[in-house]
């Protein structure tokens, strides 16, 4: 029987997601919201843990959630709330496949129960994956357990896994090389992620801006999650075009960071990089970065990733779990109706 402390050790010390160093959250300019006008459901997307927590986000949430772009990650209940399990099912080349009938068995006791939305939302839902050929840090198969758990679902995806992009954010131009997986893991692939998943959720979408015109602020998480924030850091920050902060009807879209990819790691760097900001000022979309925050003790999370293996509680993947209550009362405080 492994040790649950050296399990955790190893499992962050294999993942490529790692940094030796840590860059202070960005000093925006204000914290003060204008009033926000957003439709009643939203659309998410992660990379890697932050990929996972979309996932359980779409899934507890898909009565709210109108899609999902998700890279480099695998399917909902993978992990079985056991980090063991996460090492053995969910992670890199040495890794044997997700047991998707797990996981299945899962969604239907959650659903069952309530804990997370009917199932049938999930038909029809539009959803893009995305995985990269050269990613060391999570395996093919692991991604390709998540097309096939959405394909059952009755899901529109669309599967993008035949690029030599590494374990990052690809983007037209920001970032280090493609190939690579280092801070703050977005990768200049000539490759527009962000306009990708976009485009297959709305298909309807105005070509993006060419410099995001809006303005990025700084959000205070724990003030607005309330009792709900627990693991969540300080500063998460809000993406407002100009048309939203003037009273426009606007889209929410929350977009999660992966692993040592949080404020107090890489600053704004990720809510900056992605390309999400340039398609949101041209399509009246207003984009939430929520943040982890790291943590040596418990709940062990080193890295400031999102739970998706149940460092918060048994109900980490569920309506009830921790940070999903916290990022929805979030959703909600900037005024998310849904």
């Amino acid at each position: 029987m492994h040790n649950r402390t050296a399990v955790s050790s190893a499992f962050f010390t294999a993942s490529c997601l790692l940094l030796s160093y840590a860059l202070p959250a960005a000093e925006l300019s204000t914290t003060e919201l204008p009033p926000l006008q957003l439709a009643p459901k939203l659309s998410v997307s992660g990379l890697s843990s932050g990929g996972y927590m979309a996932n359980q986000f779409h899934l507890a949430f898909s009565d709210k959630v109108t899609g999902a772009g998700i890279i480099a990650a695998g399917p909902y209940g993978c992990a079985q709330n056991s980090l063991p399990v996460a090492l053995e099912h969910c992670f890199n080349k040495d890794s044997s496949a997700p047991d998707l009938v797990k996981a299945g068995a899962l969604l239907q006791q959650q659903a069952a129960a309530g804990t997370i939305a009917p199932l049938s939302h999930l038909k029809d839902s539009p959803v893009f994956l995305l995985h990269g050929t050269a990613d060391k840090t999570v395996h093919s198969k692991v991604s390709d357990a998540l097309a096939t758990q959405y394909q059952q679902l009755g899901s529109k995806v669309q599967y993008v896994n035949d690029k030599a992009f590494g374990h990052n954010f690809p983007t037209a131009n920001q970032g280090a090389g493609c190939e690579l997986s280092e801070a703050p893991y977005l990768g200049a692939c000539g490759y527009d992620a962000a306009g990708a998943l976009l485009k297959h959720i709305y298909p309807h979408l105005q070509a993006r801006a060419v410099k995001a015109g809006g303005q990025l602020l700084t959000l205070q998480q724990q003030k607005l999650a309330g009792d709900t924030a627990a693991t969540l850091g300080e500063t998460g920050y809000i993406y407002i075009p100009q048309s939203c902060a003037t009273g426009v009807a606007c889209t929410l879209h929350i977009s999660f960071h992966g692993c040592k990819q949080y404020a107090g790691a890489v600053g704004d760097a990720y809510a900056k990089g992605t390309g999400l900001n340039e398609w949101a000022d041209s399509n009246n979309m207003v984009v939430l970065y929520p943040q982890t925050e790291k943590s040596a003790m418990a709940p062990f999370n080193p890295n400031g990733c999102w739970d998706w293996w149940g460092y918060t509680d048994g109900n980490y993947a569920n309506q009830q779990g921790p940070q999903l209550k916290a990022v929805m009362a979030i959703a909600k405080a900037i005024g998310f109706k849904g």
